[in-house]
């Protein structure tokens, strides 16, 4: 459902272009155009109007981008973080971690996923690859250094979730479709200023039709326009959607790899006393993250505002439903 969502953007940004730009008149119709003596007179649309040239150029990138996310996305995210694989001699903790790793692959059933160091401060977390056998999952320094055994092993087994459920692979086409959505908005954006197609000459006449159609093109192109500039929040909002849900399915099953739902709860309330920011981590892959990468206190908050800007749920919430399984509290409220 939501690749069909990101399809629709790219086809009505495509559709859109064509036709206040490109002309594009699939019907192959005469247009009523506006002569040098302010007079509307025929005009037969063209072979190249009956080609949707952007509409296929749009489809053309967002196939592009979904292709090289699965191919290459993880080693992309390792790049852009300046993330270093973990090697035991490096010292204790590096080589805990890699214990842990192998510990959790064990009990998930699946390869050993690469491990890796992102060089940050701040506490936290993130797995991304496309399958299994591809699979990375990178903690912060400042993670590393924080937490202990039993904490650790529990955010690994968060990550693992992830893996196990494939919603790291999910994650990283979305990181790549609201790449493309964000490439395609601005390039429409740009054309903006060179003008195009003339609303009132979409195949209407001077008379009562003419104005109806003018009416109906200008309703289509403010709907069009203000998806162009709203598209790359849209689909940002998506990705937020996205890693809301999975993230609880993640800390559910980090117990379940565990049997150890309190050592998750520890993870998270360290990880939500450490407000800064991790600036090693952008925007592009926060909703890939455990805990919200951009210092931002909104996870803090309920309500419709927290639950539509927030990249994950509120930590009370899943603090409070971890606290459930270990039965530590009573039935969580909404």
């Amino acid at each position: 459902m939501i690749i069909a969502v990101f399809v629709a953007f790219f086809l009505f940004i495509g559709l859109g272009f064509d036709y206040f730009y490109l002309n594009f008149n699939p019907a192959g119709a005469p247009q009523m155009v506006l002569n040098a003596d302010g007079f509307y007179e025929a005009k037969s649309a063209g072979a190249a109007a009956n080609i949707p040239f952007g509409t296929i150029i749009a489809l053309l990138i967002g196939f592009g981008m979904s292709v090289n996310s699965l191919f290459n996305g993880p080693a992309m995210v390792l790049r852009s973080t300046m993330a270093r694989r973990a090697v035991g001699a490096a010292g204790d903790k590096e080589r805990q971690f890699l214990n842990i790793v192998a510990e959790m692959s064990t009990a998930s059933g699946l390869p050993a996923p690469g491990a890796y160091i992102v060089p940050d401060p701040d506490l936290n977390a993130f797995a991304t690859g496309t399958n299994p056998e591809n699979s990375v999952i990178a903690v912060t320094e400042g993670l590393l250094g924080s937490l202990n055994r039993e904490e650790l092993q529990a955010v690994v087994a968060h990550e693992m979730s992830h893996i196990r459920n494939y919603d790291m692979r999910l994650m990283t086409v979305t990181a790549a479709l609201m790449g493309a959505i964000a490439l395609l908005s601005d390039f429409a954006g740009r054309s903006m200023r060179y003008g195009g197609r003339g609303l009132s000459s979409g195949g209407s006449s001077s008379r009562g039709s003419g104005r109806k159609g003018g009416v109906a093109a200008l309703v289509v192109f403010v709907v069009w326009i203000l998806l162009v500039i709203l598209a790359p929040l849209i689909s940002r909002l998506l990705a937020m959607a996205i890693s809301r849900q999975r993230e609880f399915l993640a800390d559910a099953s980090a117990a379940e790899l565990t049997r150890n739902p309190l050592a998750l709860v520890s993870a998270l309330e360290k990880i939500r006393q450490a407000v800064m920011p991790t600036n090693a981590i952008n925007n592009g892959v926060a909703h890939m993250c455990i805990a919200d990468p951009r210092g931002s206190l909104i996870e803090e908050k309920l309500g419709f505002t927290a639950d539509l800007l927030a990249t994950h749920p509120p930590m009370e919430k899943r603090i409070l439903a971890l606290k459930v399984m270990a039965y530590q509290a009573g039935k969580p409220q909404g």
